[in-house]
């Protein structure tokens, strides 16, 4: 048997044509092709954040395929870490896919590339794996109301005239100049790669690159004082800009990073050009996880200094403070400085809002703009979905299969999927949509330096929300569930869901009970640690939609005798 074909570029199919045996198989290939039609790095199966994959290896991909187009509507496809290990007959109300990666005991990033290299498993990133990737604007609405909180909080409502400098243009990194230009202010962001630059000017996340700091710098300014956005990609590796910034004088209003922190080997320490930390991670890999440390460290430092001076800096999911932690910089220092979670985003995920998102299967544009329409209308006193979908038309160009992300919450998801179900029934829209989210949701992760950073209830460490979330929604009848432990190594457990509306009344049925319980049970996990946010969007909600909560959660509990004041009974 020869080897299997290497494909450098991939196109999602669009149209009418139906390679497999039902639309929901058709529908979860279109996916996997979406995926790599946005992919860094298609012809080794990377999607984006550095080493994050959509298949094992080139046999498991063409062997996914094949088993999708020859799946029959009441059997399940199961993935183990990117390799299609099974097909069983279950029902056809059933996932039609189920996956698991990255899911590893003891894991630490040394144990990882230890079993990756033996072909026994890959990186999931958050929707690499699990065919969710919709190219850069996945995670922007979350980077747009981060940056609302602290316009908000901070600068009395208004972002003109302010600077954000952040790094990291590769993958969903390269969102944050777009995000911020949509708030009226200007971005700084660096990247060390000219190409995934080069990039983001092309499909139209960012205004202009530049190579000098202090170019860059002087343009910045000028928009700001003009108050216009403007979003600038500057060459250069994020510690040295951070420290030239220092050097100069430059404090900018806002300060992040997005750059791969969360994998050593992906994250280019300081005075390594691309090239340089390419050869060195193959030749060396026990010295580049030192240097990326020391850098890290150094990074951060940099960070943590910006914010003893009032800079607004946090740190944006990329767990760049975790690394650092454990590369040796002392736990204070390394944790100094907020997650985006805790700080500025849980009150939306106590509603059950998050990154929702939909995907248009016939790749005509004309049903996105059918569904935004829709979503303008459904939710027009909802100020902030309708505010987002008003600038997302404008500002969010098309990448691959038409997409949108939109902070629907608890109850929202569901009218809108039965009636997006309905358009499709009706022939209004053009082909299938699929419903996904990002892993980082309402209900879905659990990760103690990142999304569930400081809980009210102290519940950081507890990984049961996201495996009840799977699964419920495997329960309730979701098309795709997939379940991963990865982001920093060992630091999380979170789970992938696609959900299908392709017209039948099938999927009425699948839809009502998954945009219920996957979006739902994030409002029970946030509600029983006891945000008053949840328990009001649970008392307000749940009745409507057949929730019932047997207890409510309390610190103080009866564990037997000693914990309780009634008196002993006697039995006969």
């Amino acid at each position: 048997m020869g080897k299997p074909e290497i494909l450098y570029s991939v196109r999602a199919m669009g149209g009418n044509n139906l390679r497999c045996k039902g639309w929901k198989q058709e529908t979860i290939l279109r996916m996997l092709e979406n995926n790599m039609e946005n992919a860094e790095h298609p012809e080794e199966l990377v999607i984006y954040g550095g080493i994050g994959k959509c298949a094992r290896n080139w046999e498991s991909y063409h062997a996914i395929v094949k088993s999708l187009e020859e799946l029959e509507n009441d059997e399940t496809l199961v993935v183990q870490s990117g390799m299609p290990v099974a097909i069983f007959r279950t029902s056809t109300l059933a996932p039609r896919v189920v996956m698991a990666t990255t899911n590893i005991m003891k894991a630490t990033w040394p144990i990882f590339y230890d079993l990756q290299d033996k072909n026994l498993t890959i990186y999931a990133q958050y929707t690499a794996a699990p065919w969710e990737y919709i190219g850069t604007q996945g995670v922007i609405q979350g980077t747009f109301q981060t940056l609302v909180a602290i316009r908000d909080q901070k600068f009395g409502g208004d972002l003109k005239g302010r600077i954000l400098l952040t790094a990291g243009m590769g993958g969903m990194g390269g969102n944050q100049t777009r995000a911020m230009a949509m708030l009226g202010g200007v971005c700084i962001c660096a990247d060390v790669d000219e190409k995934v630059m080069q990039h983001r000017l092309e499909v139209g996340y960012c205004d202009e690159i530049c190579h000098d700091f202090d170019e860059a710098v002087a343009k910045a300014k000028a928009a700001a004082a003009a108050g216009r956005p403007l979003g600038i990609a500057l060459f250069g590796n994020a510690v040295e800009v951070l420290r030239k910034a220092k050097q100069t004088g430059f404090t900018p209003d806002i300060i992040t990073d997005m750059t791969p922190a969360h994998d050593p080997l992906s994250y280019v320490p300081e005075g390594l050009t691309v090239d340089e930390a390419r050869d060195l991670r193959r030749e060396d890999r026990d010295r580049y996880f030192k240097l990326a440390g020391k850098s890290m460290i150094d990074h951060l430092t940099l960070m943590n200094e910006f914010h003893d001076r009032g800079v607004q800096v946090f740190e944006y999911g990329n767990s760049l403070r975790k690394e650092a932690r454990d590369a040796g910089m002392p736990v204070d220092k390394a944790m100094q400085i907020p997650g985006f979670v805790a700080a500025y985003i849980r009150p939306l995920f106590c509603e059950g809002r998050g990154p929702f998102r939909w995907t248009c299967i016939s790749r005509d544009p004309e049903d996105l703009r059918k569904l935004d329409d829709v979503v303008e209308e459904m939710f027009a006193d909802d100020d902030l979905v309708r505010g987002w979908i008003q600038l997302a038309r404008k500002h969010i160009p098309i990448e691959g299969l038409p997409a949108r992300i939109c902070y629907l919450g608890f109850g929202q998801r569901k009218a809108f999927g039965m009636r997006v179900n309905e358009m499709v029934r009706s022939g209004e829209l053009k082909g299938p949509v699929a419903f996904s989210r990002d892993n980082l949701d309402s209900g879905s992760i659990v990760n103690p330096t990142f999304e569930s950073e400081r809980m009210l209830d102290g519940s950081d460490l507890i990984s049961d929300w996201p495996y009840l979330n799977a699964l419920l929604n495997t329960a309730a009848g979701a098309d795709l569930v997939a379940i991963q432990e990865n982001y920093s190594m060992g630091e999380a457990v979170h789970t992938g869901v696609t959900m299908i509306a392709d017209g039948s009344a099938e999927a009425d049925v699948r839809l009502a009970a998954c945009l219920t319980t996957d979006s739902g049970i994030g409002v029970v996990r946030h509600a029983q640690a006891g945000y008053d946010i949840a328990r009001k969007a649970a008392a307000e909600r749940f009745a409507k939609d057949g929730v019932q909560v047997p207890l409510w959660w309390t610190r103080e509990a009866t564990f037997g005798p000693e914990d309780s004041k009634a008196p002993r009974k006697k039995t006969k």
